[in-house]
């Protein structure tokens, strides 16, 4: 059964983070096009990005001030920055290469990002106006999903091995190593705000499903133990308690929280359309 929004609200986590309010922020095609909505715990919502071409991957400021996000509005998927409210939208990157899953540094001064500028999936860093921009993983592979942790470590997914697994590297690109060693494909990590844990999508089950390792990538387990849903997309939360996540369990892609040690599931979204990439924002 789907629990109502007023649950998600009363089990947010408290801390000094307490007085501002935490929401989502997820792609949905509710209004038709993919667009970038937040979605609040009082059971209201709003178009941030409200054009008419598809729009994707939000990822909040530590500030909360602003939405990094990708849009096609130029012919091309490319990564910009608009403010909490959706006002302002401005393109940090150009060319006809595409960007995916932008994620903010957690000093709010750089942004990681996916291109396939150089034919295979590369993660780059940029300055969080657009400059500065190089590449970090720097490999022949495909390289994606990068997701910083409080203290600066970047976990990405790549096919380097052959199989899908997952890295960690330092903000610079250096000391790449791996810490997934599975045949399954693993991808999608999400770091916990204090580093210390990982959780990330892996197919070794009968489908994808969400699991959560150490940062090591010890002591692995499976939070969703689905045999006939897809789940995906996982999220930390600002304080590290709960994880976003998207399934299909209820016959169409909407959002799901659970609490980090794979209690309390709870179902966020219900509006039939196509909810995705879930990103938690505390409010400035």
């Amino acid at each position: 059964m789907a629990l109502p929004l007023s649950f998600a609200l009363v089990a947010c986590g408290g801390g000094s983070k307490a007085s501002r309010e935490e929401y989502l922020l997820l792609t949905t095609t509710r209004n038709g096009n993919p667009e970038i909505y937040s979605v609040h715990f009082d059971g209201t919502s709003q178009d941030l990005s409200n054009n008419a071409v598809g729009n994707y991957s939000p990822s909040c400021s530590p500030d909360g001030s602003r939405v990094a996000f990708t849009s096609d509005s130029d012919g091309a998927l490319n990564v910009f920055v608009m403010n909490a409210d959706g006002s302002n939208p401005q393109q940090l990157t150009s060319g006809t290469a595409s960007t995916y899953t932008p994620h903010w540094s957690p000093d709010g001064s750089h942004i990681a990002y996916v291109t396939n500028e150089s034919g295979n999936l590369q993660i780059h860093l940029m300055k969080a106006d657009g400059s500065g921009d190089v590449n970090i993983s720097n490999d022949q592979s495909d390289d994606w999903g990068p997701s910083w942790s409080g203290n600066g470590k970047i976990a990405f997914a790549t096919d380097r091995d052959g199989t899908q697994q997952i890295y960690i590297m330092n903000a610079g690109g250096s000391n790449q190593t791996r810490i997934t060693n599975d045949k399954a494909n693993d991808w999608a990590p999400s770091f916990s705000p204090d580093g210390k844990t990982i959780t990330f999508v892996t197919d070794r089950a009968s489908g994808p499903g969400v699991y959560i390792m150490e940062a090591d990538g010890s002591n692995q387990l499976n939070l969703t133990n689905s045999t006939d849903s897809t789940n995906f997309a996982p999220a930390f939360s600002t304080d590290g308690s709960r994880i976003a996540f998207v399934s299909d369990r209820d016959g169409y892609p909407s959002i799901y929280i659970i609490n980090a040690d794979g209690s309390g599931v709870a179902h966020i979204s219900h509006n039939g359309a196509s909810d995705n990439t879930p990103a938690w924002c505390l409010a400035p």
